[in-house]
């Protein structure tokens, strides 16, 4: 007896699920990477889940959206202080500022580190993933056996949100340099850059190059945050009493650190253009995509025919849709 073939979107939680409990066991063990992915596992499938299970009975998408929202809070408080340690090593490279206070400084950040892993593995022990495991295997199930297509609209209607939330938060900061508004724009570009991969990994082609572009605008932003957070760190050192560092030497390290963000906020002032040019994108190619998969398919289609017969007559209103899509 054939199988099925599954679909695209039992496949894609399927795929998201295995990597969360992939990376969660590395996460667990102490690698920082695995935090990381794992963290960044939870979060796309944190996206993906409630948005492919609109209009799915019986499938404990709920029960699963709570468990994994838990997972992601937890492995934010260990994250950003493995991204700060990551940044104070690279600093230290340059061979350029003082060592012993870049010593203190990580000193610091590795005390805070410890503290906030403690705090993980409790709240990772609270969180029963074998039972995370099956609920997302009856999602999958469900959307295997799902008898139409519900989620294409909430899915679209989430990519519209998402791109004027970003249109928005870029509005809101200006060409001043102001960290949490940059702060804002950085979460705007990952939520916007989350719901279109599921667009992308659904069958839609015009996502692919927006969800390229957000990516690189997230990593100048995530660089552009994580020195942010390092400064908080520098500050804190800065205010304790029990340096012993020469004169000026963190002042010198926080200079060095604004210095590198005022650089990136210029890269984002000169890349606001390509960012409202990919909400456009979204609005325009994306969204019809999403909502008309098969009308779409049926005008190519009927286009194509009438070109190569050069007979057949092609209704104006599909000619335009096949174009606009």
């Amino acid at each position: 007896m054939n199988r099925a073939k599954p679909r695209v979107t039992k496949v894609l939680v399927e795929r998201r699920a295995r990597a969360l409990k992939r990376h969660l066991k590395a996460a667990i063990d102490g690698d920082g990477t695995g935090v990381h992915h794992a963290r960044v596992a939870s979060r796309r499938l944190r996206e993906a889940v409630p948005v492919l299970a609109t209009g799915l009975k019986g499938s404990k998408a709920a029960k699963a959206q709570r468990k994994i929202r838990k997972l992601t809070r937890a492995l934010g408080i260990v994250r950003e202080s493995d991204v700060t340690l990551t940044v104070l090593d690279e600093l230290a490279a340059r061979e350029t500022l003082p060592r012993l206070a870049l010593e203190e400084v990580r000193t610091h950040v590795v005390e805070n580190r410890e503290r906030h892993r403690a705090a993980m593995l409790k709240r990772l022990e609270r969180v029963n993933r074998d039972k995370l495991d099956r609920r997302l295997t009856s999602v999958a199930d469900a959307l295997q056996n799902a008898e139409s297509e519900d989620w294409r609209e909430p899915l679209s209607a989430k990519v519209l949100k998402r791109g004027k939330a970003l249109t928005a938060a870029i509005g809101d900061a200006g060409q001043l340099y102001n960290p949490d508004r940059l702060h804002n724009v950085r979460i705007a570009v990952k939520k916007l850059r989350y719901v279109l991969e599921i667009a992308a990994e659904t069958g839609v082609r015009a996502a692919a190059a927006p969800v390229r572009a957000l990516k690189r605008m997230q990593d100048s932003l995530g660089r552009l945050h994580d020195l942010q957070v390092l400064q908080t760190h520098v500050a804190a050192v800065q205010a304790a009493p029990r340096q012993n560092l020469p004169d000026g030497a963190l002042n010198t390290i926080a200079r060095a650190i604004e210095d590198e963000c005022r650089h990136l906020h210029g890269r984002y002032i000169a890349a606001v253009p390509q960012l409202t040019g990919v909400v456009e994108i979204a609005k325009r190619d994306v969204v019809p995509q999403i909502v008309r998969p098969k009308a779409r398919s049926r005008a190519l289609k009927m286009t194509l025919t009438a070109r190569s017969h050069g007979r057949a007559k092609v209704p104006a209103v599909a000619v335009a849709s096949a174009r606009r899509g």
